[in-house]
């Protein structure tokens, strides 16, 4: 099964939620209506900024770890060169997982 990590924004160079799951489209719209994470609902971190395919859960797993343990210059730097304008993927997803 495919396996994705993800970066939610509150805004352009807002407060940076990083997550991994097997399906995107589910788990952002549950951080949506506050069913997510306690953080993502308390600061308001609802904007898909990055999306990252891993292969496998524990891929991903793995690579969340690692990204949460970057420093913010870098998440932005990987956000910013992959989605410049910090446009909210969401509504496209479905064209940007892999199946």
């Amino acid at each position: 099964m495919s396996a994705y990590v993800y970066i939610l924004a509150s805004k352009r160079h807002g407060t940076l939620y990083t997550g991994s799951c097997a399906n995107p489209a589910e788990r952002i719209a549950l951080h949506r209506i506050g069913k997510g994470s306690e953080f993502v609902w308390k600061y308001k971190v609802f904007t898909l900024v990055y999306l990252e395919h891993c292969g496998t859960t524990h891929d991903a797993i793995a690579r969340e770890r690692s990204m949460k343990r970057w420093n913010r210059e870098w998440k932005v730097a990987l956000i910013e060169a992959h989605n410049p304008g910090w446009h909210d993927l969401y509504p496209e997803l479905n064209d940007l997982m892999v199946f």
